[in-house]
């Protein structure tokens, strides 16, 4: 197998943007004002969406990478609380963190010094690195889906 290219499929499974719009595409244009509605009763605003995907990812990742990390309680700890007032501030953190994040995930899947498929020596049930990766390119996807549901539902998707 060409680790090289390998590697790079998984970068691009994790950026998006081959069978799925990524996740620039899916915030470019979302007006502030729709962040944290809520389209339905029972749905989840782009925020809380957006939200999801950085506690989760983070999780994963901080798991992956070290034996101390404590995992948040499921489900509650991987779901924000309803932001009615975001501000500006925290939802450009929320968005740079899951970016940073995201990074390191990519830099992970690329990393020569890692074989992604053997296991974590600290994870859970044979847990192995590869595994971890594509948990999270899965479970972005399906919220990113999500989202572009969301902003539909609110009128606000031209893509």
């Amino acid at each position: 197998m060409n680790n090289s290219v390998f590697s790079q499929h998984l970068a691009g499974l994790l950026r998006g943007g081959q069978a799925h719009a990524t996740v620039e595409q899916a915030l470019d244009g979302l007006k502030p004002a729709l962040r944290t509605v809520r389209p339905t009763a029972n749905g989840h605003s782009v925020w809380e969406e957006l939200e999801h995907m950085r506690l989760a990812q983070e999780d994963i990742l901080r798991y992956t990478l070290d034996a101390s990390w404590v995992s948040p309680p499921f489900p509650e700890g991987y779901w924000p609380k309803a932001a009615e007032n975001l501000t500006e501030e925290a939802w450009a953190a929320s968005v740079a963190a899951f970016f940073a994040d995201l990074e390191q995930v990519i830099k992970l899947s690329q990393d020569t010094n890692v074989d992604l498929t053997s296991e974590i020596p600290h994870g859970e049930g044979g847990h192995t690195y590869l595994r971890e990766i594509l948990l999270i390119a899965d479970h972005n996807a399906y919220h990113l889906g999500q989202i572009v549901q969301t902003r539909k539902a609110l009128g606000d998707w031209g893509g």
